[in-house]
C-alpha cells in the first residue's frame, strides 16, 4: 500500500476552539492532502474515504499500466502494437475531453454533503467464533457376566463311587464351591476395574468438554468486547457527525468552513490536480474566501495521438500545438473557477454563503530564477443570486468569468500575477510584537516598581518558556489598559491545553475579588479554557474564595519570583519601596 498517514495535530484559534489537522500522502499518485476540522473521528473517517478513493485510482492506474506493459511486451505482433497505439490515442483523447468538460461534469452531480456517508456503517470485520464440535463421548467397556451357582461348571459331577463314598462326594462338592467362589471374586475385581476405568474415561471427557467450553467462552467474550468497542467507536463517530451536522445547520461559522471543505474535498478531479485549498468565512457578511491551488501548465497532458511506426518498430506521440496547449490551460482554469463557485453555492443548504471570493493560485518554477514561486493568477467575486441565475451548461467559461468581473491576465498560461480581490487574514489584530525583559533583571530589580508594559512582556516571556516545551505559543495583546486581555497562550496539549488568557497586575496593594471576577468574565467572553492572573502583591480571601472551583489560577508575588528562579532569573519584590516610587501614580 503506497499510502502514508501523518500524526494527528491540534491547534487553537483565538477563541480557543481546537482544530485538528491530519496529513495524508499517496506516493504512487504523488498526492498530498491536509484534512482539518474540529472532530477527530470525522477527520479520521474523511481520511479513510480519501485513502479509499486514492487506492481505487491507483489500482486503475496500475491496471492501465500493467495492461499497457503487457501489450507492449508483444513486440513481434505488429497488429497488437497498432491496436495499442489506437488505444493510447483513445485514452489521450478521452483525457483531453475530460479536461474540456470539467465544468459540465459537476452539473451532473449533487454537491450537497451526504452526512450519512461520513458515518462508518461497515460491518464488524471479524466473524463470530464458531462453537466447536464436542469430542466423541467414550464408549464404556462392558461388564463381564456374573458367575451363577446354578451354572453346570459349578455343579458336582458324581460317579457311582462318589455317591457311595461320602468323603469323595464332599471333596468334589467343596471343589465346585471353591471354584465358584474364586470366579465370583475374580468377577468382582474385573467389575471394579472396568467400572473405575469407565468412570475415569467419563471424567476425562467431561474435563475436555469443560475446557473446550471455557476456551470458547473466553474467545466469545473477547470477540464480543472487540465488537462492542467497534460499535461504540461507530456510535461516537456517528454522534460526532451529527454534532457537526447540527452545528452546520445552526450556522456555526467554523462548521460552515468545514462543510465547504468537505464539499471541495469530494470534488472529482484528475489525480494530477493539486486539489488543495484554504478557506475563510465571515458570518456577518456571509462572505466565503477561497484560496485555491490550480494545476501548473506543465502537469496538464498534451498528447493528442499515438502512432505506431512499423518501419522503426516504435511509438511516436503527437502533441497539441503550443497555441492549443495555452488555450486548453486557460479554459481549464476558468472552468475550475466557475465549477468551484457552483459546487459551493449548490451545496449551501442553509444559505450561509451570500458571496464567494475565489483566488486561484499556481505553484510553478520561475524559469528566470529556477525557484518555486506561488502566484495568484485570477480572482473572482460572485454573488449567489447572480451566479445561480447563470446556465453553466451553455456558457463559454472565459466569457462568463469576464462577465462576472473576474480579474486575471488575458493569457493565464503566462502565470502573470494579479492582486486577489480579498486576502485571508490570518493574524489576530490585537497581537503586538513581543520583546525580551527577563535578561535585564537582577537581584536588585524591584518587580513591583517596573514599567507596567515591561511587566506584561515579562509575564508573556515567562509563560512562553513554560509552554514552549509542548509547542505552545504566547502573544501579548495591544496596550489598551482597559482591564481586558494582556496576553493569550495557545497550548496544543490535547488534555490540559487550549486557549489561556492572562492578566498581569503590577499592584502594590492586595488584589480584590473584583479583578478576579473581571478575569472570569474575560475567560467566558474569549471562549478560553483557563484564565491566569499574575500580580506582584497578593489576593484577598474573597478573591481566593471566588476562584475556587473555576478555571482560574491566581499567582501572587511569591509564585512570580519562583517562576523567575525556575527559568534562571532573579529579582525582588518590595511593595513599600514601590509605593514610595509610584507616589500618586495609579497602579495598573
Amino acid at each position: 500500500m503506497s499510502t502514508r498517514i501523518g500524526q494527528m495535530e491540534v491547534s487553537y484559534n483565538s477563541r480557543g476552539t481546537p482544530t485538528y489537522r491530519l496529513e495524508i500522502w499517496h506516493d504512487g499518485l504523488k498526492k498530498h492532502r491536509v484534512i482539518s476540522g474540529s472532530e477527530r473521528e470525522v477527520i479520521r473517517r474523511k481520511a479513510e474515504l480519501q485513502i479509499e478513493e486514492w487506492e481505487e485510482r491507483w489500482a486503475q492506474v496500475q491496471a492501465r499500466e500493467k495492461g499497457r506493459q503487457d501489450r507492449e511486451g508483444l513486440k513481434q505482433q505488429q497488429e497488437a502494437k497498432r491496436g495499442l497505439a489506437a488505444e493510447r490515442t483513445e485514452e489521450a483523447q478521452k483525457e483531453l475531453q475530460r479536461l474540456a468538460s470539467i465544468l459540465r461534469h459537476t452539473l451532473e452531480v449533487n454537491d450537497t454533503i451526504n452526512w450519512e456517508q461520513l458515518k462508518d456503517h461497515s460491518p464488524f470485520p471479524e466473524p463470530k467464533p464458531a462453537k466447536p464440535q464436542p469430542p466423541a463421548r467414550p464408549k464404556p467397556q462392558g461388564l463381564p457376566e456374573e458367575p451363577l451357582r446354578s451354572d453346570p461348571m459349578y455343579q458336582a459331577k458324581l460317579g457311582l463311587l462318589d455317591k457311595l463314598v461320602s468323603s469323595r462326594r464332599e471333596r468334589i462338592i467343596k471343589e465346585c464351591q471353591a471354584r465358584y467362589e474364586a470366579d465370583c471374586q475374580d468377577w468382582q475385581r474385573k467389575v471394579q476395574t472396568i467400572t473405575a476405568e469407565n468412570a475415569a474415561a467419563e471424567e476425562r471427557y467431561r474435563s475436555v468438554l469443560q475446557e473446550t467450553e471455557k476456551k470458547y467462552q473466553a474467545e466469545l467474550a473477547a470477540w464480543e468486547d472487540r465488537h462492542a468497542q467497534f460499535l461504540e467507536k461507530q456510535r461516537l463517530g456517528g454522534e460526532a457527525v451529527e454534532k457537526q451536522r447540527a452545528a452546520y445547520l445552526s450556522g456555526v461559522p467554523e462548521m460552515v468552513v468545514e462543510y465547504c471543505d468537505m464539499v471541495l474535498s469530494g470534488s472529482d478531479y484528475p489525480e494530477y490536480f493539486p486539489q488543495e485549498f484554504d478557506l475563510d468565512y465571515n458570518a456577518e457578511t456571509k462572505i466565503l474566501l477561497v484560496d485555491y491551488s490550480l494545476p501548473p501548465p506543465d502537469c496538464i497532458p498534451t498528447v493528442k495521438e499515438v502512432r505506431y511506426l512499423q518501419s522503426r518498430d516504435e511509438f511516436v506521440e503527437q502533441y497539441l500545438s503550443q497555441a492549443q496547449q495555452s488555450a486548453l490551460y486557460d479554459n481549464l482554469l476558468y472552468q475550475i473557477t466557475l465549477r468551484t463557485v457552483h459546487e459551493l453555492f449548490e451545496a449551501d443548504m442553509i444559505n450561509a454563503l451570500a458571496t464567494i471570493i475565489f483566488n486561484g493560485w499556481v505553484t510553478s518554477i520561475d524559469r528566470s530564477t529556477g525557484k518555486e514561486v506561488t502566484t495568484c493568477v485570477l480572482s473572482l467575486q460572485a454573488q449567489r443570486e447572480a451566479f445561480m441565475g447563470i446556465n453553466l451548461a451553455d456558457v463559454e467559461p472565459k466569457s462568463c468569468f469576464k462577465a462576472l468581473k473576474g480579474v486575471g491576465s488575458s493569457k493565464l498560461h503566462s502565470l502573470a500575477a494579479v492582486p486577489p480581490i480579498m486576502k485571508i487574514r490570518r493574524e489576530d489584530g490585537r497581537f503586538v510584537s513581543a520583546y525580551e525583559v527577563a535578561n535585564t533583571l537582577d537581584e536588585s530589580f524591584n518587580l513591583a516598581a517596573m514599567d507596567w508594559e515591561d511587566f506584561e512582556h515579562l509575564i508573556r516571556e515567562l509563560f512562553e518558556k513554560e509552554f514552549s516545551a509542548n509547542g505552545g505559543e504566547v502573544k501579548v495583546t495591544q496596550a489598551s489598559r482597559d482591564g481586558g486581555v494582556d496576553a493569550i497562550a495557545f497550548d496544543p496539549d490535547p488534555i490540559r491545553g487550549g486557549k489561556i488568557v492572562f492578566q498581569a497586575k503590577r499592584y502594590t496593594n492586595t488584589v480584590g475579588v473584583g479583578a478576579v471576577r473581571d478575569l472570569y468574565g474575560t475567560v467566558m467572553n474569549e471562549g478560553a479554557n483557563k484564565g491566569i492572573l499574575v500580580t506582584t502583591s497578593d489576593y484577598g480571601p474573597d478573591a481566593y474564595a471566588f476562584a475556587t472551583g473555576k478555571p482560574i489560577v491566581l499567582l501572587n508575588g511569591a509564585n512570580l519570583l519562583h517562576m523567575l528562579e525556575k527559568h534562571g532569573h532573579k529579582a525582588r519584590i518590595d511593595l513599600q519601596e514601590a509605593r514610595k516610587i509610584a507616589m500618586n501614580q495609579p497602579a495598573r
